[in-house]
């Protein structure tokens, strides 16, 4: 039966018919192709991270205590030049601030290497647990603390506040409390001899003076 109704076909709907299955075969042939070029990104690199997205912490938690200049002598900073503070209310080398205190003057934390520089001692430096388990770092047996209210780099608004019923003061390179008046300072200054880092035995050696002419020491 059918092979008469093809002979009964006039040659124009034979050709039609042969064009529409060839047709049907390019879109068939076409949609493999299309499927077949979604499987893999270019160079097989992963897809879907974010822009700028790194695969690696590069030492993420290390903190440098420097020294700084001030009106009221030398002060210890972090790596950045940010003021860093101690509080009278702590007592045996323990932290007294948490809750909102912490939110305001938040602990100095280190979950990496802590170094000294400038003429911040490497000796001095040092960490606690808190009650969260995270590290805050020591200086001279004080935890160090950061406040909110400083603005940057080079700027020491925390100075003397009583917030939390004790005062705040920064810290000297012998680990005493600066008690003058000091609302900025120099970032960077207050020395560049760099110290070993935290629990080295081979301190960096000071460099040797001499005597001058005039009867002085250089």
């Amino acid at each position: 039966m059918t092979s008469s109704m093809v002979k009964r076909m006039s040659p124009a709907a034979k050709l039609a018919t042969g064009i529409g299955g060839a047709a049907a075969v390019a879109v068939l042939a076409a949609a493999c192709a299309s499927g077949s070029s979604t499987s893999s990104s270019p160079g097989g690199a992963a897809t879907g991270a974010p822009a700028g997205a790194s695969s690696s912490a590069g030492g993420s938690g290390s903190v440098v205590i420097k020294t700084a200049s001030s009106s009221g002598g030398t002060i210890l900073t972090d790596g950045s030049g940010r003021a860093v503070y101690l509080w009278a209310k702590d007592s045996g080398g323990m932290s007294a601030c948490s809750g909102a205190c912490a939110g305001a003057w938040p602990p100095v934390m280190a979950s990496g290497t802590v170094t000294a520089s400038g003429t911040a001692k490497a000796s001095d430096l040092g960490s606690i647990t808190r009650s969260d388990g995270s590290k805050q770092v020591t200086y001279d047996g004080h935890p160090l603390y950061y406040y909110v209210g400083d603005s940057g780099s080079g700027t020491a608004s925390g100075q003397g506040s009583t917030q939390f019923g004790a005062q705040w003061w920064l810290v000297s390179p012998s680990g005493s409390d600066v008690t003058a008046s000091v609302t900025s300072f120099t970032a960077g200054g207050g020395g560049s001899a760099p110290s070993a880092p935290a629990g080295s035995t081979s301190p960096a050696t000071p460099a040797p003076t001499t005597k001058s002419a005039g009867g002085g020491w250089s």
